[in-house]
């Protein structure tokens, strides 16, 4: 069974969210973690996709939307949500769920949601199974 967390952001770094998902961090902390040279680990077994951003960067895709529109150009604004999906580590195992399988089970519940906005998102393996969900709201 999958749990599902869903959290707004109000942080303009787009790009904050997919390091985190790209990259090996901390779980007590949330620190990144460091090789011996200082330089970022990335993380095992993870895809990135992303959906509506023209060939752009998400981050970019997002910041050129927010211009365009006029939107999320205040402090208080929300910038961004993100769908965090953890499943049973032993959905894979026993139900053959994939990191191909999480992204498209992922991609069908964005496109129920919104299906015009800018996403991209970062199945990955850390101590369970997670697909991750960014969406840019303009």
């Amino acid at each position: 069974m999958a749990t599902f967390k869903h959290i707004s952001s109000k942080n303009a770094d787009y790009g904050a969210a997919e390091q985190y998902l790209t990259f090996e961090h901390d779980e007590f902390t949330m620190k990144p973690t460091l090789d011996k040279n200082g330089r970022l680990l990335p993380r095992d077994d993870y895809r990135i996709s992303s959906l509506n951003c023209g060939g752009e960067d998400f981050a970019i895709a997002c910041m050129r939307s927010n211009l365009k529109y006029g939107k999320n150009q205040r402090k208080e604004d929300v910038k961004s949500h993100h769908y965090i999906i953890s499943f049973d580590p032993r959905d894979a195992p026993d139900n053959g769920l994939t990191v191909d399988r999480r992204r498209s089970w992922a991609n069908g519940f964005v496109k129920n949601i919104s299906p015009d906005t800018k996403r991209w998102y970062a199945p990955t393996r850390t101590g369970i199974t997670t697909a991750a969900i960014s969406m840019c709201i303009s």
